[in-house]
């Protein structure tokens, strides 16, 4: 059974100083592209951060940053029947498709170690999730994998990551 796809769309783009997931980047909103690598590999994609806009809110609530991000994406997989949820950040849009095959291929949870919010994770950690932001422990993406016992994969190649307007512009010459 192929995954749930997941982006997390529900940070506050301090330092882009806009909703840097509607971005443009040739063309589309940085989220599209997100959307567009993982359609092809996930049984349905949905945007994690978003309430009423199509998407579903954090989980339990917003300023969790990516973790409340994560556990909505797992609880909304669970609900599906889904028993994985591949997540992606709205700021990758240049995802490399071997990374994501390579996750897939994966058994148990495992995240990109140099970018803990690109992962693959067990939706039956729902609930262990949810007990993790109620203990009051750390809300990192880092901190919750250690706990939950996901494995770290090194990705050699590079993965662009949007979280400046500047930044925006370099990637801007990846595409032909």
């Amino acid at each position: 059974m192929r995954p749930l796809g997941a982006i997390l769309a529900g940070g506050q783009a301090r330092r882009f100083g806009a909703d840097k997931a509607l971005a443009s980047l040739d063309g589309r909103a940085l989220l599209d592209h997100v959307a567009a690598a993982l359609a092809p590999h996930c049984e349905g994609v949905i945007l994690c951060g978003r309430a009423g806009a199509g998407g579903i809110p954090d989980r339990p609530a917003p300023g969790l940053g990516p973790l409340g991000g994560l556990n909505a994406a797992l609880h909304a997989a669970a609900q599906r029947g889904t028993a994985r949820v591949l997540v992606a950040p709205c700021d990758t849009p240049l995802l490399p498709l071997a990374l994501l095959e390579a996750l897939i291929a994966r058994t148990g949870s495992s995240f990109v170690a140099q970018l803990p919010v690109l992962g693959l994770w067990d939706t039956a950690l729902a609930p262990a999730c949810d007990a993790y932001i109620a203990s009051g422990a750390r809300a990192s993406m880092r901190a919750w994998a250690d706990h939950a016992g996901a494995e770290a994969i090194d990705w050699e190649g590079p993965i662009p990551n949007i979280n400046s307007a500047n930044d925006l512009s370099r990637v801007t010459g990846f595409f032909p």
